[in-house]
This record gives structure tokens, C-alpha cells and sequence, in this order.
């Protein structure tokens, strides 16, 4: 990393000099010290760092790997001795380094995916009454997760009445999270990519609406069976098994995903955090 002055006005940020060295503590390193010849500010090493006044940078690698693993948050503090809020106040600023990182990952493969698959995963927010979607769409030639956005929607079957009436109109934003997942996919496929999903009604116009020369396959939904938690299906030969599996894989490995869990997601944003640090893991890591 190039160390420059991080005073915003100096003259001559570039002009710098070896200001002595500090023993950091938390994690048993030497910082050099820098000093600004130009304006005089004095900065070290760590400035510029991503984790730069964190005092617990030990456990962040640890952390990343847990969360995507399917242990709590809660019991993901008592494993690594910290406090609870702690790993509250991680899972942002490691969702946020990790769709840095996926992002740079996917450009490799820009223009290079001809062959992608769409589904949608349904989960709640704090209770049945306030259920979300999950979309996500999947790599089905290197099984690569290419987007995953989080959605409100309002409940349906049975339980539309009764979510009316305790928690009243509950606007329908799927359409949304669908523009959001197209509108990053766009770029990384091929124009003449191949697009799988089910039956949804709503599939149709966004494939043609941002990948108007692709070929559009759509796929009766069948019988979930009890592997996978209902995600994977119980036919013979599934033609939508990459993107089923991977859901599959989301439902045991987030641990706000497990059905009849209470570990439920209260915040929909931070569903979207934990996703996003699973994405990273899950691609670099355990595809490798």
C-alpha cells in the first residue's frame, strides 16, 4: 500500500519520511511512523488500512469463516472470546470488504458466462407474517454465485389475512430486488447468455428487458424433497439443480436462513450483509 500524506490539503502529499516506529498490541506488529515533510502531519502504516483503529483484527478472518458456516452471531462471539456486539459491528464492515472483493472477482469472467440459472429463496423477517425474497442468480457451467439481492414481500396463502390485519399493507418490493440482480448480471454475462428458471411470472420480462438476445428456458417447479430443506427437488434429473443446490447450500451454511431455526433475521439489510460475506467465501474460498 503507498503511504501518502492523509492530510486532503497538503501541497505535496508524496513528500514523506521514516518518523520512528510503535509496537501495535492487539496483534503483535512493529508500525512504521511517517511524518509529512510538506505540512508536517505525522500518520503511520495503518492509516490507510481498511481496519485501521479496530482493535480486534485478529478475529476477522475467523469471524468471515463462521458466519459462513452456519454458526450464529452469538455463538460465533462465545467461540472467539469477543463480546456480541462486536460481531455486530463486523458484519457490515466485512460485507462491505467482501463485495469489494466479489466484485473484482467476477470481472475476470466478464463477457465469459453463457450458461446462467434464477430462483428465488423465501424467508421471513422476524416472523411468517413478514416474509422476504431472496434472488439470486448462479454460474451454471462453474457454479459460481453471480448476485444474490434481498426483497420485501407481503405474505401470501393463508397467512395474507392475518398479516393484513396485525401488520397491515406491506408493499410488494420483489420487482426491485429483480432490477438490482439484473442490473448487476448484465455486465458480467454473455448478450447471448442462456437463462434457466422456473415459471415465475415475473422472470420473462427482465430476461428480455436486459438480456434481449439471450434464449429464455423456464422449468415446471416440482416437489421440494426433505434433503436441502426443501430446496433441492425430488425428481430424477433436475434441469434446475445448480441453482437449487445452491440454495440449498444458503439454507446449512447462514445460519438466518435454516428453516425452523430462531436464529430469524430482524434486519433485512443485515440479511443482505450476511449473504454478501457468504458469496465471497463461498466463490474464492470453497470453490476454489
Amino acid at each position: 500500500m503507498k503511504n501518502i500524506c492523509p492530510n486532503t490539503s497538503c501541497a505535496c502529499p508524496t513528500h514523506i519520511l521514516r518518523d520512528g516506529h510503535f509496537y501495535r498490541r492487539e496483534d503483535s506488529k512493529l508500525i512504521q511512523r511517517y511524518r509529512c515533510k510538506t505540512c508536517g502531519t505525522r500518520f503511520s502504516s495503518a492509516t490507510h488500512s481498511p481496519t485501521y483503529r479496530q482493535k480486534k483484527r485478529r478475529v476477522n478472518s475467523s469471524l468471515l469463516k463462521l458466519l459462513s458456516s452456519g454458526v450464529s452471531m452469538r455463538r460465533s462471539a462465545i467461540i472467539l472470546g469477543i463480546h456480541r456486539r462486536t460481531v455486530e459491528r463486523k458484519l457490515p464492515f466485512l460485507a462491505n470488504r467482501c463485495r469489494k472483493l466479489n466484485q473484482r472477482h467476477l470481472q475476470k469472467f466478464k463477457g465469459r458466462v453463457f450458461n446462467i440459472q434464477i430462483d428465488d429463496l423465501i424467508t421471513k423477517e422476524n416472523s411468517k407474517l413478514k416474509p422476504l425474497s431472496v434472488s439470486i442468480a448462479v454460474d451454471e457451467d462453474r457454479r459460481l454465485i453471480l448476485a444474490l439481492e434481498v426483497s420485501r414481500i407481503p405474505a401470501f396463502g393463508h397467512l395474507a389475512h392475518l398479516a393484513v390485519k396485525k401488520y397491515g399493507f406491506r408493499k410488494d418490493e420483489h420487482g426491485e430486488g429483480l432490477t438490482r440482480l439484473f442490473e448487476k448480471i448484465t455486465p458480467i454475462v454473455s448478450p447471448e447468455v442462456r437463462v434457466k428458471s422456473d415459471e415465475h411470472q415475473r422472470y420473462p420480462s427482465y430476461v428480455s428487458g436486459y438480456l434481449p438476445k439471450s434464449k429464455h428456458e423456464t422449468f415446471k417447479s416440482e416437489r421440494g424433497c426433505i434433503a436441502g430443506q426443501g430446496e433441492l427437488k425430488k425428481v430424477g434429473f433436475d434441469p434446475l439443480f445448480v441453482v437449487n443446490h445452491t440454495c440449498a447450500l444458503l439454507r446449512a451454511n447462514v445460519n438466518r436462513l435454516i428453516r425452523k431455526t430462531w436464529c430469524t433475521t430482524k434486519d433485512r439489510s443485515k440479511l443482505k450483509d450476511h449473504l454478501d460475506i457468504f458469496m465471497y467465501f463461498y466463490n474464492q474460498q470453497l470453490m476454489r
